[in-house]
């Protein structure tokens, strides 16, 4: 048999075992082509998974952003109801019991218009901070409108509320409005 014939049975042999066959490229183009050839083939390759990772990571950042614009897209309406809120409060807290039988009537329906606001506001998630006075003052729910050394309280207690606050779902809207004792210990 020639040699061409051996190196051919050879590689028949090689093919049907499932390897790939050794391509001499150095006969073919100089050493320095190939080099160039595979540097250009990872350089490439490495874009392609660069690309695809920061694909992947666009894709979950916009996922994370519709989730959260669903969560908290409400924020501003939130915000801008809470003033009629506060100011049916007011209403309801001001007329007390000194109304007339003509007034307890409109009392009344402020009383329920109040309730279906805020039980339209919970349905969306928004949930009120009620402190009560004596409670601790809490930063992170509380703002201090005033400070006052009241005695026979102790530092940070509340006094006195002046409005509630909210949390849309476990984001605070506004913080409850309250007046808090300054008394040294």
């Amino acid at each position: 048999m020639s040699d061409t014939r051996q190196e051919n049975m050879a590689t028949e042999e090689t093919l049907q075992e499932g390897e790939a066959p050794e391509v001499d490229l150095t006969a073919d183009a100089p050493l320095d082509e190939v080099d160039a050839l595979r540097i250009e083939r990872d350089e490439l390759k490495d874009r392609l998974l660069r690309t695809l990772a920061e694909s992947e990571n666009v894709r979950k950042r916009a996922e994370r952003d519709r989730r959260e614009s669903e969560r908290y897209g409400g924020t501003r309406i939130v915000r801008d109801l809470l003033p009629v809120y506060d100011n049916l409060r007011r209403a309801l807290d001001s007329a007390g019991e000194a109304a007339g039988d003509a007034d307890k009537a409109l009392m009344e329906g402020v009383e329920l218009t109040l309730r279906e606001l805020l039980k339209v506001l919970t349905k969306h998630g928004v949930t009120p901070i009620v402190p009560e006075v004596g409670d601790q003052f809490d930063p992170q729910s509380h703002e201090a409108m005033f400070e006052a050394p009241v005695p026979g309280t102790k530092a940070g207690e509340i006094l006195q509320v002046m409005a509630e606050g909210f949390l849309l779902h476990d984001r605070l809207v506004r913080p409850a409005q309250v007046g808090v004792s300054s008394n040294p210990g």
